[in-house]
């Protein structure tokens, strides 16, 4: 359920730039750290085996025809899919292995939030899938009426909005890092439950 309001400060921040209201300042919830383990993305993007592309039938009348079109387009979505799962297997564990590790060290990252580094990675695969697939077909497709705008883009600016959020909730901005409160941590003190 969503709180009315702004979205309360970081208790570093408050202290950073002042507390004129002499409301207490809260600490954070602190979170023993934990080690992420990098999900099987053919959860996410399983795979899957396109079948031979139909043959065309020859010597056919229109009804047989009509069934061989739709099977090539059946076949081309199929293939089209997997190629996307393909792609967005590889772009997912790039972008877990490349951010992840950075957000367990600068924001204390731990296990409770898997679910949204996740998220955040997939999104990223699928919106770069998205922005791939719109350089390769354009922004202007054939529909019925005759040209219109591809449906990639609709897409695309809903991941975008997503990944918006993501990015703020992890930190992953230069604006939204200012408003992280990073892991206290001691080096030299052995008997932490947070080391």
């Amino acid at each position: 359920m969503a709180v009315p309001g702004r979205k309360p400060k970081p208790p570093l921040q408050v202290v950073r730039e002042g507390n004129p209201g002499k409301r207490p300042v809260r600490e954070g919830v602190k979170l023993p750290p934990a080690e992420l383990v990098e999900p099987d993305w053919a959860v996410f993007f399983p795979a899957s085996r396109v079948p031979p592309k139909p043959r065309a039938p020859r010597g056919a009348d229109d009804e047989q025809l009509k069934v061989y079109r739709h099977e090539v387009q059946v076949w081309q979505r199929l293939k089209v899919a997997a190629e996307a799962a393909d792609f967005g297997r590889g772009v997912a564990s790039r972008e877990w292995s490349s951010v992840v590790p950075v957000l367990q060290r600068m924001s204390g990252l731990t296990s409770v939030d898997r679910s949204t580094a996740v998220d955040y990675c997939v999104c990223v695969a699928r919106l770069e899938w998205c922005e791939r697939q719109l350089s390769i077909e354009g922004l202007v497709t054939m529909g019925q009426r005759g040209p219109c705008r591809n449906p990639l883009t609709t897409i695309a600016s809903q991941y975008r909005t997503q990944l918006k959020t993501y990015i703020g909730e992890l930190g992953l901005s230069p604006s939204a890092r200012g408003r992280l409160t990073p892991p206290e941590g001691n080096d030299d003190d052995e008997d932490s439950v947070f080391d």
